[in-house]
């Protein structure tokens, strides 16, 4: 039987991956629902061709010119707006999974109602977690919804786990997780050089074809913080049971050791398209439109130590995740403020974590135990964190 996805983010390099996808086994998949946020002239192309029930756009001033438009062509999706209307279109019932695609802390509400109405969750939302990962975690758990990771790391950790993993790594003889990251395009930089990164030389990943913020924190090698601490939820571990890994070929996307030697890893070729079709069709397999692994192409697999003083950005998301509580909260709203701003040519590159230091230093932690907390600890580290770019801006 068809299954109804709504993809969340869909003018974003998953949403579009996932509609693809799609596309090649839409005997077994159809879209109910589509959601942007500015991107209107890609979200009325994907709705001429995928015709979705309903859509939701998140700005409410591009909602009305969207259905202007959409009428004059004669597309009826319904037009929903604002985080309301991203929250509908994860709870209707004609829904079976959910890509939440949608980057940073915006995409935290419309994740926790697709888990709170018992969804397949395809959780490509990393933010989600780092956020409320305990709050998240007990709310999947709750309403019975499926977490399946998109991440292409974590997805690599979830296909090298055995199917009973659900009752802790311990019992079925894991002892690390090794998460693989590609080092961005500075992991050979000197600190002279970093300092005088633009926005276009961060964006300009190696491998990857992403968007730009989250090449930003490919860049930090933030972005692998951030799966530190989502890994931590996702495989109920602590964190010094993880390890990152350089892997400039992003052939292997990540590890898994265990108890008797053995280490097993999933590999393929560095295309998201994997990992989306992995997740929606678990416990089978379908076709992902990727190009088969060459391995005489590939020829060498190469491995390294990531330097901290080069990327302290891991240091400061296993401090925040050892602290506990609000500091993973803190963490990732200064990380979305002070690149925000690097983009912007208002912050130099290393700058970045010098802001999110600062505003972990600043910001008192505390039990992260309900959404209100998070969003109120959220919003004061964006506050000071603005404060810190700007006192940044003028030292430099």
């Amino acid at each position: 039987m068809s299954q109804g996805v709504t993809i969340l983010g869909s003018t974003g390099t998953i949403g579009v991956n996932t509609l693809d996808v799609i596309a090649r086994n839409d005997d077994r998949f159809h879209v109910v629902a589509l959601t942007a946020n500015n991107n209107i002239d890609l979200l009325l192309e994907q709705c001429r061709q995928w015709r979705p029930p309903v859509v939701a756009i998140a700005n409410e001033g591009k909602a009305e010119a969207f259905a202007a438009r959409a009428r004059a062509e004669g597309i009826e999706s319904e037009v929903l707006v604002g985080e309301q209307g991203l929250c509908e279109v994860c709870r209707r019932d004609d829904v079976d999974q959910v890509m939440a695609g949608i980057v940073g802390a915006a995409g935290l509400p419309p994740t926790l109602a697709a888990a709170e109405a018992g969804k397949r969750v395809l959780l490509a939302n990393k933010e989600a977690l780092v956020m409320s990962g305990a709050l998240f975690m007990e709310t999947a758990r709750r309403h019975g919804a499926e977490l399946l990771p998109i991440d292409s790391e974590h997805n690599a950790v979830f296909q090298c786990l055995p199917p009973d993993h659900g009752r802790g790594l311990e019992p079925v003889g894991v002892t690390r997780i090794l998460l693989t990251a590609s080092g961005g395009p500075f992991r050979h930089a000197s600190p002279e050089a970093l300092a005088t990164v633009t926005p276009e030389q961060a964006c300009a990943h190696p491998n990857w074809v992403m968007g730009r913020k989250i090449s930003v924190d490919s860049a930090t090698m933030m972005n692998k913080g951030l799966e530190i601490i989502e890994a931590c939820w996702l495989f109920d571990t602590d964190v010094d049971n993880i390890d990152v890994v350089i892997h400039p070929q992003s052939i292997v996307h990540s590890m898994v050791a265990y108890s008797d030697g053995s280490v097993l890893a999933q590999m393929g070729n560095p295309d998201m398209r994997t990992p989306i079709a992995h997740a929606m069709a678990w416990p089978r397999r379908m076709d992902s439109g990727v190009d088969p692994l060459d391995l005489y192409a590939v020829a060498r697999l190469e491995f390294e130590t990531p330097d901290p003083v080069r990327f302290p950005a891991l240091r400061l998301a296993r401090e925040a995740i050892q602290a506990g509580g609000t500091a993973t909260t803190v963490l990732n709203a200064a990380n979305e403020i002070a690149v925000e701003a690097f983009l912007d040519h208002r912050l130099p590159f290393t700058a970045i974590t010098a802001v999110i230091e600062e505003c972990l230093d600043a910001i008192p932690v505390e039990a992260a135990s309900s959404l209100d907390v998070i969003y109120r600890v959220d919003a004061q580290t964006r506050e000071h964190a603005r404060r810190c770019v700007v006192n940044q801006t003028s030292e430099h």
